[in-house]
């Protein structure tokens, strides 16, 4: 199974991103989707995750700028970040529960210029 995601990239502050991450390969469930994030020297932290019914989390300093969504027939996630701060500077991973098993995407680097 594999998730691939796409979107990242350098953006002025303000400005606006998204994120698509798709699962393929061998899938008979999808729990929960969602988006992770790193930078150098801090541990990988929760930015948003989404349920298969459509319940979802996310982390404070992203509320009311980061939406997250899925489509369930693509077996797919998105990411949708407004308002980029410098701070949201991060490589930028996929999860995905299938089949009880978790996953992780390969990561993208979103850069946000001040």
């Amino acid at each position: 199974l594999q998730l691939v995601e796409s979107g990242g990239g350098l953006v002025q502050a303000g400005g606006s991103l998204r994120l698509s991450c798709a699962a393929s390969g061998t899938i008979f469930s999808i729990y929960g989707m969602g988006w992770y994030r790193q930078t150098p020297g801090k541990q990988r932290e929760l930015v948003a995750v989404i349920t298969s019914d459509g319940n979802t989390n996310s982390a404070d300093s992203v509320k009311c700028r980061f939406t997250i969504s899925r489509d369930n027939v693509k077996n797919t996630v998105y990411l949708q970040m407004n308002s980029l701060k410098p701070e949201d500077t991060a490589v930028y991973y996929c999860y995905a529960r299938v089949n009880f098993n978790n996953y992780w995407g390969q990561g993208t680097q979103i850069t946000v210029s001040s």
